[in-house]
């Protein structure tokens, strides 16, 4: 899921993948109210703060506005951060219910990784090949135009785009100064994708409100609107992106680091650490994660060898690989066979979730294409969550692009994880809690999220979705990718491998297509730790869920113990651990 990923706006990191609002307190005593009041205050400047979050969730009043990433605001915003921990720890946790010790414990750990996120200057790193102000034209496909005021707050925000370019070019710079860069490999991506910005106003995606207005909206008022958008693009935004153009190919790709891995940054051991613990909520070291990945890939592997053989295969599991990434029967010929196909596999997928949950969300799913603009360069589908105000349904966006290199056997897996039961049923049913403040309801904590993603690929075993050999070994492969990912993120952030041995690495061990090897591997090379937490969170779901088999024995239901699972929102997988041995315990009485 691209959570982070378009989706997840690259600015927003740490605290800001968690929002925070007042929340019906479970006690009304002195020390919740200020809890929740904290919980308020600091939610409002989170919006301010991230203006692309707010309009993404849903709140308007921030939709004529870009970041400030000027040096001043962002250390007036690790301040404000630095103050509402003192605020937090002036609140006497002692008396508080269970409930909201919870929350002070979950807003306490956001809080400092926000705090270290500033000290480790992340903030140079605003964007990667995959997201970035250089995809903020698909801001306008999480937006509603309603009004004449949401299209005069969007002719704004395109009036002011130059601002915002500079602010981000100019922490690229110091970026480059301090050694806080990315490798070249990736950023080469970067000045194909600001071509395909530098065309025609009408043809732009930051015309896209102006293409089709609300029949409210008076015909004089639609022609005066698109006008001036037209002339917002033509005269900021498109010579915005001729200076970014300019900037990539002169200074930055050039200056950017030849080989991969932030172990060259000056505090690279220390930010990799950071990441590592940030993404899987473990104090797993990078070296016993590189080790877990190991014996993963061992046991799947034994796995794969054996299915391999059921399928009549002669060959060697290389040659099978061959064969799963080149024999015709395993493609579509067009994109929109794609689609469709993917669109079909969420509808059988659909009908099978009572037989495994008890709750089901209220916020429906779509299945739209990934925009081509952005298709060559990311990896085959990823999520995008649901509006907070219930004005836009979550979406699972497929990838079209070369239809030629998405396998179908491999289709069952990802949807599964993409769509239901993985990211959009937990997501959307995080998002409808009522009884938790909102950093729980939005909360990033990726460990969990990606965890359940990857469990959510085998629930499809259980109920008979895996119906052909080819389609299980799609489910083993995917199982494959998450575990080398623990190998080959280390490798290269850690154990200094190069970007060719994270490919060879990757071909050899899983039938994925090359040109989808290579996007992932990119992704992995300029977003370091994230591809740790699904094989993590995973692990720990498997191993909660035996623990609750072995020791309830015929109490055990699956249907409840994934509503205990996802009960809760996205927590660290610590504070999953209690809250599954505390659900185990009570049904022992």
């Amino acid at each position: 899921m691209r959570i982070l990923r378009l989706m997840v706006l690259a600015l927003i990191v740490g605290l800001a993948s968690a929002s925070f609002a007042l929340a019906q307190s479970t006690t009304d005593s002195p020390q919740a109210k200020s809890l929740h009041s904290l919980f308020d205050t600091t939610w409002k400047h989170q919006l301010a703060f991230y203006p692309h979050y707010a309009s993404i969730l849903g709140y308007r009043e921030w939709n004529s506005k870009w970041p400030d990433l000027t040096p001043a605001n962002l250390k007036a915003h690790n301040e404000q951060v630095l103050q509402f921990a003192k605020q937090l720890a002036a609140i006497d946790r002692a008396p508080l219910s269970a409930e909201d010790q919870l929350n002070y414990d979950l807003f306490s750990r956001v809080l400092d990784e926000e705090q270290q996120s500033f000290k480790l200057h992340l903030y140079l790193i605003p964007l990667t090949q995959r997201e970035g102000i250089q995809t903020t034209d698909q801001l306008a496909d999480s937006i509603h135009f309603d009004t004449v005021q949401d299209y005069e707050d969007w002719i704004t925000r395109l009036k002011t785009f130059p601002v915002y370019m500079d602010q981000t070019l100019a922490l690229l710079q110091a970026g480059l100064n301090e050694g806080i860069k990315h490798s070249k490999v990736t950023m080469e991506r970067l000045p194909g994708q600001i071509d395909k910005q530098l065309v025609l106003p009408e043809q732009s995606g930051y015309y896209t409100p102006f293409r089709h207005f609300p029949n409210s909206i008076a015909i004089a008022d639609q022609q005066r609107l698109a006008a001036a958008g037209r002339e917002a693009i033509s005269n900021s935004v498109l010579p915005a992106f001729r200076k970014m153009k300019q900037f990539f190919v002169a200074n930055y790709v050039p200056n950017c680091y030849d080989q991969v891995g932030i172990w060259q940054w000056p505090n690279g051991a220390e930010t990799y650490a950071y990441y590592a613990h940030r993404f899987t909520t473990t104090n797993l070291s990078p070296e016993q994660i590189h080790e877990i990945g190991l014996s993963e890939v061992k046991r799947i592997r034994g796995e794969m060898e054996t299915l391999k053989t059921q399928t009549g295969f002669k060959g060697s599991m290389a040659e099978f690989f061959t064969f799963l990434r080149t024999d015709p029967q395993f493609y579509y010929k067009t994109g929109d066979e794609l689609l469709e196909a993917s669109r079909a596999l969420a509808k059988r997928i659909d009908p099978t979730l009572v037989r495994l949950f008890r709750k089901l969300p209220r916020t429906p799913y779509g299945v739209q294409p990934i925009p081509m603009l952005i298709a060559p360069d990311t990896t085959a589908a990823y999520y995008f969550w649901p509006a907070a105000d219930g004005s836009r349904a979550g979406t699972l966006f497929v990838n079209v692009y070369k239809p030629e290199t998405r396998p179908k056997w491999e289709m069952m897996a990802l949807t599964l994880h993409e769509g239901v039961p993985g990211h959009h049923l937990q997501i959307a049913l995080g998002q409808e809690l009522t009884d938790v403040p909102e950093f729980r309801r939005f909360g990033n904590f990726t460990a969990f999220i990606e965890g359940w993603g990857l469990y959510s690929e085998s629930l499809g075993d259980e109920v008979g979705l895996y119906d052909d050999p080819y389609s299980r070994f799609g489910m083993l492969t995917y199982q494959m990718w998450r575990a080398v990912r623990l190998v080959i993120d280390t490798g290269m952030h850690y154990k200094h491998w190069t970007r060719k041995q994270a490919i060879d690495y990757f071909m050899d061990n899983a039938a994925r297509n090359e040109l989808d090897v290579t996007n992932e591997v990119d992704r992995y090379i300029a977003w370091p730790g994230q591809a740790l937490a699904y094989k993590i969170g995973e692990l720990k779901i498997r191993e909660l869920r035996a623990r609750a088999t072995q020791q309830l024995g015929p109490k055990f239901d699956v249907r409840e113990f994934h509503d205990v699972l996802l009960g809760s929102g996205a927590i660290p997988l610590d504070v999953l651990e209690n809250k599954v041995n505390e659900w185990i315990a009570g049904k022992q009485k």
